[in-house]
Formats: C-alpha cells, structure tokens, sequence
C-alpha cells in the first residue's frame, strides 16, 4: 500500500511504501500529487519513505523502475528515499538525473522532510488549507 504523507511543507509529495504495494498504486497515489505539485510549484520535489524489515524484505522491481520514471521527470528537482534497504543507500543517481537526489535512514526522516521541502514551514493540513 502506498499512502500520501498530508503534514508535509508545501514545495513537496511525501509518500510512505508499506507492506505490499503495487504499480496501480503508484499510478492511483503518486502520479496525481506530483502533477498537482508540479502544476501549483513548477518544479517536483518529492520523498519517499519505505518501511520493511532491516532484515531486507523484497522491494517490487516495479518500485526501482517507478522511482526512474520520476527520476527523469522534466520538472524533477530533489527525491529522496527513506529506507532501511541498503540498495537505497547506495544509489548513484547524480549521472542520470537533473536534480538532486540522496538516500536517508529511518531515523533521519525529519532531516528528509526539511531536505526535500527546501527547509519551508508551511505545511498542507489534511483539510487542504495550509497552517504555518
């Protein structure tokens, strides 16, 4: 299941990977928000938080080939994974995408957010309206 993260700065999508998900969800859930982001901001910055196991469950192959596409968005400006997978973290992406991109641990998740939002404090509510 993919879930949109609401309490997120407003120059970003934030969206968290948990347990088993598919492509539809990624096209149902993701694909929507960061059009609507890139429509209101020009520009996609985006975070995705994965939750498995540090064992190392399965990521979908779908997932890597998913994260691709919006890699090589025309508007892509910063991504970030949050994941205890070790493949995440050693991701070279800096030759084959336009914007910045860098991997964070679970315990770093406020350090994403603030990374991936440009440091804003304004953050969409779950109403919709924004609250500072």
């Amino acid at each position: 299941m993919i879930q949109e993260l609401k309490d997120t700065p407003n120059t970003m999508v934030g969206f968290r990977v948990k347990g088993s998900a598919t492509r539809e969800d990624f096209d149902s859930v993701i694909l929507p928000a960061v059009a609507e982001l890139v429509k209101r901001t020009d520009k996609l910055n985006y975070l995705l938080i994965v939750d498995e196991p540090a064992e190392g469950g399965v990521i979908a192959s779908w997932l890597e080939e998913a994260m691709a596409e919006l890699n090589n968005h025309r508007k892509w400006n910063k991504g970030a994974v949050v994941s205890h997978a070790h493949k995440f973290h050693s991701l070279d992406t800096g030759k084959t995408t336009p914007g910045e991109f860098k991997t964070f641990t679970h315990t770093e998740i406020d350090q994403a957010i603030d990374w991936v939002g440009e440091g804003q404090a304004q953050v969409f509510a779950h109403d919709g309206e924004t609250e500072d």
